[in-house]
């Protein structure tokens, strides 16, 4: 198995340092940037990295800006590093396409943890001819190359947002709960206050309007989860 090779950016040294050492330990190769714009470079450049890690808070460039620069042209998987309490910056770092995101001071065991789950589900291929593209209401999902299409059209999905599409184009007409949506998509425990799931569900939904208009193909079903109705044309 290849080794993974994150980008982490942060401007607190000791701390890129201590999680740099214990993620190398545990076989996952580690690039360092202490700055947004050195990491804008990088990022630019030709070098291939499978996920980048950003610090919100850093001077010069916050992490929000240093996404909303590189979102949607590149469809690298991002974690957000967020103050405790800083729950409209986890919010803006999920609207502005970032995949998951972990409060500071965080545990490095944990922050490995959600680096293998979320490159988990942004490498998941299903063998060829093991899986069929899905289609209803006009969209085009097929699971194999991972890529979504209304008509000719092209909608560009992060990973998260594939997957929550996925899940809900596999089981039309049913009730999914957040737990489940968040186990499945996530490849976690929904934990108390976590809207991870419910920005993604609303990403999903804003990306499929300029394709399909208003209507309402996810519902919201108070205190259960999300439906995502039968297409009975």
């Amino acid at each position: 198995m290849n080794e993974n090779h994150i980008l982490l950016v942060d401007d607190d040294q000791e701390l890129t340092e201590l999680l740099s050492d214990y993620l190398e330990a545990e076989g996952v190769k580690v690039s360092v940037e202490n700055s947004a714009r050195a990491a804008l470079v990088r990022l630019q450049s030709d070098e291939l990295f499978d996920l980048a890690v950003f610090d919100i808070m850093m001077p010069e460039m916050s992490g929000l800006e240093l996404l909303q620069q590189l979102r949607p042209g590149l469809q690298l998987p991002v974690i957000m590093l967020t103050g405790r309490g800083g729950d409209i910056d986890r919010i803006l770092g999920l609207e502005m396409g970032a995949d998951d995101y972990l409060a500071k001071p965080c545990n490095p065991r944990e922050l490995l943890a959600r680096i293998r789950a979320v490159l988990r589900r942004a490498q998941q291929r299903p063998e060829s001819g093991t899986v069929q593209s899905l289609k209803c209401w006009g969209i085009a999902l097929d699971p194999s190359t991972r890529e979504v299409y209304f008509g000719a059209h092209s909608i560009d999905l992060t990973s998260a947002e594939f997957n929550v599409l996925y899940q809900f184009m596999q089981h039309p007409g049913e009730i999914l709960s957040k737990s489940k949506l968040t186990e499945t998509v996530l490849h976690r425990s929904l934990t108390a206050y976590d809207r991870a799931i419910d920005v993604h569900v609303s990403r999903v939904r804003q990306k499929l309007v300029p394709h399909i208009g208003q209507q309402e193909l996810i519902k919201t079903i108070r205190g259960e989860g999300y439906l995502f109705m039968r297409d009975n044309g």
